[in-house]
């Protein structure tokens, strides 16, 4: 599948997803397909979202929950990549406090109008929701003091460009502190394929040590993966038993291979967006 095509499927997923949130008596998106309810499940704590407008818990996918992990403090502003009904945006919003701001970025017209829409119903006045791409961050250099993502980034076919883009746009000392799904060891193709669909995660997941690899090679340093929930092969049963896949044959290549992990890294505080090859001397810079 092209990188087009892969846009296209999640795209429409999504926003499959945001129409069914807001039609009064569907079935929202929990449908028992994607097998996502069991691992969105039990991310927030009641105190959390207890305060939220109710279609900006029921439209959250994620994998983790990044603003409880990323350390935000007042005044500090914040992007989330790919935002969807805006759960995570919005309690950002209230951890950077009025003098903060708190960015959504999304690439779904229908997630934008969902999260917009409940951005109003909370009241949020320090919340902007962006339509773009997470490939092409539409805001300036040095702009951002912390970047989340909640079960997204794995979505993205062209993944060093998304870390090349968080980079850029992360201010020197910057933190990047995501929520992804992650891949651990040798798995067979067809055992990580099945899994992954299971996870949502269409453009499949990366192994922990690729990502580190890539991060790495964008310009991150304090690079860290931390695992929040490890999953096995009855997680994901009743949904590949559905797709013909005889569980207890892969059951010793899943366990302990795919997780939900925080992965965190810093943009360095000297650090500048000179491409490599340019002059940096005092002389010429």
């Amino acid at each position: 599948m092209s990188e087009i095509d892969i846009k296209e499927v999640v795209r429409e997923r999504y926003a499959e997803i945001a129409r069914s949130v807001r039609t009064p008596g569907s079935s929202c998106c929990y449908d028992g397909e994607s097998g996502s309810e069991g691992i969105s499940a039990n991310l927030y704590a009641d105190d959390e979202t207890g305060s939220l407008p109710e279609n900006a818990v029921l439209a959250s996918l994620g994998c983790g929950n990044p603003t409880a992990l990323a350390e935000l403090r007042q005044g500090e502003t914040v992007l989330d990549l790919g935002s969807g009904g805006g759960i995570d945006v919005l309690l950002s919003a209230r951890r950077v406090g009025r003098s903060g701001k708190a960015y959504g970025l999304d690439m779904t017209d229908d997630m934008l109008a969902l999260a917009r829409e409940n951005q109003r119903k909370a009241g949020a006045e320090n919340v902007e929701f962006l339509k773009g791409e997470i490939e092409a961050i539409p805001l300036p250099d040095n702009s951002v003091d912390v970047i989340i993502s909640n079960c997204v980034i794995n979505l993205s076919a062209d993944k060093d460009k998304v870390l090349r883009e968080a980079f850029r746009v992360l201010k020197p000392g910057g933190r990047f502190a995501v929520s992804d799904v992650v891949t651990r060891g040798a798995i067979p193709e067809a055992v990580r394929r099945n899994m992954l669909l299971w996870a949502g995660c269409i453009a499949g997941a990366l192994d922990e040590n690729d990502y580190q690899i890539k991060l790495a090679v964008a310009g991150f340093e304090a690079i860290g993966i931390e695992s929040t929930r490890v999953y096995d092969v009855e997680d994901a049963r009743e949904f590949l038993t559905s797709q013909s896949v005889d569980v207890d044959a892969i059951a010793a290549e899943v366990g302990g291979r795919f997780m939900s992990a925080f992965v965190r890294a810093k943009k360095p505080e000297a650090a500048s967006n000179t491409k490599a090859g340019d002059c940096c001397a005092p002389t010429c810079c």
